[in-house]
């Protein structure tokens, strides 16, 4: 409830001055349109809202020049509804495929027919309640903006617990040689996807507001670290995944786990809390780093005594996840592989 606070604040303060400004200032009746694509246009969704608003405006046009063109020539009824709507969805995707658009076209046809249907032909008072709504919208969006760093911080931070805890998962079923908890992990590895496709929408929508709405303008500078770690963050999901699987065969195969790989393991888990830390509340990245160092330290020594490629599969994981949570933190890829060697002792 918390998250969508604001966001609901907004689209009740933005319905209310829509009806308003209809009613009050031109002078309009029943200005239902005004408050509807107010709330279309804001809703809990924070991504892509100016857009939004322009396709509710023209799904909206459109939808009530099919339906006041059709009623007038067919009237109204229950086989009429069913066929305004298929011709407006129809006329919509002509212009464009997004469902917002179509289904404004279907809605506005619709509202039409049951609640005002035409007499005397095509209105524009409803097209201008619609323009209104939207555009209050909008205003409410970057006058009255949500604080688009918490929104990132808030989309990431499950992320980083999903991913910290696959980890320590697939440490104990390495160490237990558990294959049941192995692919478990992995299960949960794969669902972590979801969360990294918030961060996505979060990080557009952040941006949005912030380069537009001047009180929130000084965000950029966080969003756009944000960004830059979200890239090798997405990465570090991608190869957990890949040792999450490595670890499934390696147990079901039945092969000898050197002890240090959990371990290894595990300091990857803790490099992400504390790249968590980091990003939240930026200073010395000292422990993300020492501790994702740490963990391909530990797993490079283990090619000193086995050879074998599903142990070797698992090593090239541990330390690729280590670069990439090394690069999470602000570091260059040439920076990053030195100190990996470094860490290694192969300097």
């Amino acid at each position: 409830m918390r998250a969508n606070g604001w966001p609901i604040l907004q689209t009740a303060v933005a319905a209310s001055v829509a009806y308003f400004f209809a009613t009050v200032v031109l002078g309009q009746q029943q200005p239902f349109f005004a408050p509807i694509a107010a709330v279309i246009s804001l809703g809990l969704t924070l991504g892509q809202r100016g857009r939004r608003a322009v396709e509710v405006i023209i799904g909206v046009t459109v939808g009530l020049l099919v339906a006041d063109l059709i009623v007038l020539a067919i009237g109204i009824g229950t086989l009429q509804i069913g066929i305004v709507v298929a011709i407006a969805m129809a006329a919509a995707v002509l212009f464009a495929e997004r469902s917002l658009f179509v289904n404004q076209a279907a809605i506005s046809a619709i509202l039409v027919i049951v609640l005002q249907p035409p007499d005397s032909g095509f209105s524009p008072d409803r097209v201008l309640n619609a323009l209104v709504g939207g555009g209050v919208a909008l205003v409410v969006h970057y006058l009255l903006p949500v604080n688009p760093e918490r929104v990132v911080e808030r989309a990431a931070r499950p992320i980083f617990e999903q991913l910290a805890a696959v980890l320590e998962e697939i440490a104990a079923a390495l160490s237990a040689n558990d294959l049941t908890l192995a692919e478990s992990a992995l299960g949960k590895a794969r669902e972590i996807d979801r969360s990294v496709a918030n961060l996505r929408e979060a990080l557009e929508a952040g941006y949005e507001t912030a380069r537009l709405s001047p009180t929130r303008r000084r965000s950029l500078r966080h969003l756009e670290f944000y960004s830059g770690a979200s890239i090798r963050i997405e990465l570090t999901v991608i190869n957990t995944r890949v040792l999450a699987r490595g670890a499934v065969n390696a147990i079901r195969r039945e092969d000898a786990i050197p002890p240090v790989l959990p371990e290894a393991v595990l300091d990857l888990s803790r490099s992400v809390s504390a790249l968590a830390t980091f990003l939240e509340h930026p200073g010395p990245p000292d422990e993300a780093r020492r501790c994702a160092l740490e963990a391909a330290r530990r797993a490079t020594e283990i090619l000193e005594e086995r050879h074998d490629l599903a142990i070797s599969v698992l090593v090239g994981q541990i330390r690729s996840a280590a670069v990439d949570l090394l690069r999470s933190t602000g570091m260059d890829q040439a920076s990053a592989l030195h100190a990996l060697e470094e860490a290694a002792g192969r300097t």
